[in-house]
């Protein structure tokens, strides 16, 4: 039981499912999934659904964080991306065709990557701390995607569009399929070749790696730049699935549910090894608990706080020195008590 416990998958999907039981409990037919005209409908299809643009994020947060970086502008990036999607797709005369959604999406991806690059580049070649040179592009992105959408939202009528966030395929939704797809891509890269060594070798020690003939700079450029990437595909899901583009709002704080995604998965902050399988538990959670606090009915105006109180819970039960240091506290109490006990008889 002790290995089961120390194992980073445990506690995460401890608090996933606590947290499924628990809406199981405040709402009966939580579990429930209806088939209606061939596609799958209910509280758990709805959170693989919502949750797969915070997914796809976070796996690209996690290589980042693996690194001892983080990147705060994915959210931007996210606005950018869907803004120059739906922005491409307005000004055409045919908004449904083939051509005009292909070459939306590429040049869409193709910005995001560029983006990517660029914060890569400012770590790497730059020297400049991670968080100050996403924090560049985080304050930045916003308006330039104000600027895209001329401080208004974009909205576009394409059917083909909007099957990338809302479609389904083989009754699920396709965000699911491309969720599938990022993370597979994902582990094939960092466990089934040197890359993810080399990527935990360049946060466990970057001058060390970097000596032992590692190209640290190209590893943190790429991780970057897949990083930004991940963001781009987050931003077509979102802005398709509602079928247009907010450069203020899309996007807005998904940065800091990612990097608690990637945390409650059990990567460090610090660097290092790195767990996908982690980060997508993590990412359930938050999606998970985000469905439980709407649909529980708590106002809005404390949303924040309560999902905030709650991750806070999830984080210090899955920390091992406070598990530790708490069942440290209560042996001694005890043996407290029984010395007292002693001491009368």
């Amino acid at each position: 039981m002790a290995k089961l416990t120390k194992h980073h998958l445990f506690w995460p999907v401890t608090m996933l499912v606590a947290l499924l039981l628990f809406n199981l409990c405040y709402s009966p037919d939580f579990f429930s999934i209806q088939i209606r005209n061939g596609h799958l409908y209910g509280s758990l299809i709805d959170i693989l659904n919502f949750g797969a643009p915070l997914i796809v994020v976070a796996i690209g947060m996690t290589l980042v964080i693996a690194t001892k970086g983080v990147d705060l502008s994915v959210g931007s990036v996210v606005a950018i991306t869907g803004a120059l999607a739906c922005l491409t797709l307005n000004k055409s005369s045919d908004q449904n065709g083939y051509t005009v959604v292909l070459l939306a999406i590429i040049m869409s991806l193709v910005l995001a990557l560029i983006l990517g690059l660029w914060n890569g580049l400012l770590v790497s070649l730059g020297g400049i701390q991670p968080i100050i040179a996403t924090l560049i592009l985080m304050v930045a992105g916003r308006g330039i995607a104000q600027l895209i959408t001329s401080g208004q939202i974009i909205t576009v009528t394409s059917p083909r569009f909007n099957y990338v966030g809302a479609g389904s395929l083989a009754g699920l939704p396709f965000s699911v399929f491309i969720v599938m797809a990022i993370f597979i891509i994902a582990v094939i890269l960092t466990r089934k070749s040197a890359l993810g060594l080399f990527i935990e070798s360049v946060g466990t020690n970057s001058e060390a790696s970097r000596l032992a003939g590692i190209r640290s700079k190209t590893i943190l450029i790429s991780v970057y730049a897949f990083c930004g990437l991940c963001a781009g595909v987050a931003g077509l899901i979102l802005s398709s699935n509602v079928s247009s583009a907010d450069g203020n709002n899309a996007g807005l704080w998904i940065e800091l549910d990612a990097i608690l995604a990637v945390v409650i998965g059990g990567t460090s902050m610090n660097g290092g090894r790195f767990y996908l399988s982690g980060t997508l538990v993590g990412a359930l959670i938050i999606q998970t608990l985000t469905t439980t606090i709407y649909m529980i009915g708590v106002p809005p105006e404390i949303t924040l706080v309560v999902k905030a109180f709650v991750v806070l819970i999830v984080c210090l039960i899955q920390s091992e020195s406070f598990r530790k240091s708490l069942f440290e506290r209560r042996k001694s109490h005890k043996n407290l008590g029984k010395t007292e006990v002693s001491r009368h008889v």
